[in-house]
């Protein structure tokens, strides 16, 4: 699977897959191993005849083909340093650098790959590879797991891309399984062994081998408080307006991005999070140390960092019932078909897969269906509804005014469209982010 710059793809939407795949081996007791490929400079070591053998195995035309060759032939590179620029070197590798076709070019090079992996799993993003395997023995996985990085590593020598051997490690998920007091090792072809590691950054998430994501919120945790320190050291300079602006765009995407990864974590470091993030808000409203979380979001009128968390969570699953995702994601939730025709029958709903412990309910596969079926018991959406209305749905999400919607309309049986358009206009007149004062104890999770 290759989820490298194709539309509807992203870092996310991999990981969820490869973290769901590998929780549940966990909840049936099963040893869970990965190799984290990497390779030495991958892009520029594309050799051009073999990659136009594949274009032209994929069906291109002889035109495209003599195109694609002219496209590669007569590139020259040069260097310039303090003024002084040498001579032009010709370029008889690689795909060019911050070309538009370049990642595609690469992705269609790439992409057999993962033909070689019979027995494991294995997902691309670009030239970042994970192969994983799992079972109840752990002499069966490491087996396989071998078996099958000697098998990706002849591929990548019949294509001329060298592998990074310090930068490629192998770990073991043992969440739930007693630690061997040795590990095997995974071994290179040249005889060389993999570093066994506890802690990874795939695709700009940190896993760890227990999952819990501890290394992942450390680190966010470490970078967020060095930019609020320095907005802070220089808050003289700003505007209120370019405190709001400053936090938006340099504190919030490090908190959002992969929430939806590492909202498996314990309360308690989810907590560290909650603190930076007061932090930040303080900077913008100028409030006291003393100042109580609540108070925070009303004066700012953000909601809480669960509530965003959730917010892009029953996103992801909603964009799943659409088909908006990658098909890999959208396998592994099943819309429930009613037996008999009742009034509950009508709402969309999903299967719940059964699991057999803690680390199953919080694979993807039953936390999204779980998710989203506590959602229905309030929102009662219909298929036509939900369907054609995506971005209403979107955006009640994203408004604190969302639990008082629920609270005040819904026991009247409101959900004809026309009504809820009509809701939505009041919330854009008066603003989708209004602080609610008398209701903000209902968006706080940790007053509930």
């Amino acid at each position: 699977m290759q989820s490298g710059f194709r539309a509807g793809h992203g870092c996310t939407s991999a990981t969820l897959k490869a973290l769901n795949d590998i929780l549940t081996a966990i909840d049936k007791k099963h040893y869970c191993a990965a190799v984290f490929i990497d390779l030495a400079k991958a892009f520029d070591s594309v050799t051009h005849h073999i990659l136009i053998g594949r274009l032209d195995s994929l069906g291109f035309s002889n035109d495209c083909l003599a195109w694609f060759t002219n496209y590669f032939s007569d590139r020259v590179q040069c260097v310039k340093s303090e003024g002084l620029l040498s001579g032009p070197l010709a370029v008889s590798m690689g795909v060019p650098q911050g070309s538009i076709l370049g990642p595609t070019l690469f992705s269609v090079y790439i992409n057999d790959v993962a033909l070689a992996a019979v027995e494991s799993l294995i997902h691309l993003y670009t030239d970042d590879t994970i192969l994983y395997t799992s079972g109840p023995s752990l002499d069966s996985v490491l087996t396989t797991l071998q078996a099958s990085f000697n098998a990706i590593q002849l591929s990548f020598c019949g294509l001329q891309l060298l592998l990074n051997t310090s930068q490629t490690k192998c770990m073991l998920f043992n969440r739930s399984m007693p630690a061997p007091a040795r590990l095997s090792n995974i071994t290179t072809l040249d005889g060389s062994f993999l570093e066994n590691v506890d802690n990874y950054k795939y695709l700009g998430v940190w896993l760890d081998c227990k999952l819990s994501f501890q290394t992942h919120i450390k680190h966010c945790q470490s970078k967020v408080k060095s930019r609020i320190g320095f907005l802070f050291r220089n808050k003289a300079s700003f505007t209120h307006a370019a405190k709001h602006t400053l936090v938006k765009l340099t504190i919030l995407p490090n908190l959002d991005f992969g929430d939806v990864i590492y909202k498996i974590a314990s309360n308690t470091l989810l907590n560290k999070l909650d603190a930076v993030y007061h932090s930040a808000i303080r900077f913008v409203t100028k409030a006291p140390y003393t100042t109580h979380h609540c108070d925070l979001y009303a004066l700012v009128g953000w909601p809480t960092l669960h509530t965003r968390r959730q917010t892009h969570w029953l996103h992801v699953i909603y964009k799943t019932l659409l088909g908006k995702v990658p098909p890999y994601v959208s396998s592994l939730v099943t819309i429930a078909s009613p037996t008999c025709s009742t009034r509950s029958s009508r709402y969309i709903s999903l299967v719940t897969p059964k699991t057999n412990s803690f680390f199953g309910r919080l694979s993807f596969q039953f936390s999204a269906a779980n998710g989203w079926n506590e959602l229905q018991k309030s929102l009662k959406l219909e298929t036509l509804i939900s369907l054609t209305l995506p971005h209403l749905f979107i955006l009640l999400l994203c408004t604190p005014l969302f639990l008082f919607l629920l609270c005040t309309f819904l026991p009247l049986q409101i959900y004809h469209s026309s009504v809820l358009l009509a809701i939505l206009y009041l919330l854009c007149h008066h603003g989708l982010f209004l602080p609610l004062p008398p209701l903000s104890h209902l968006i706080c999770s940790n007053c509930i």
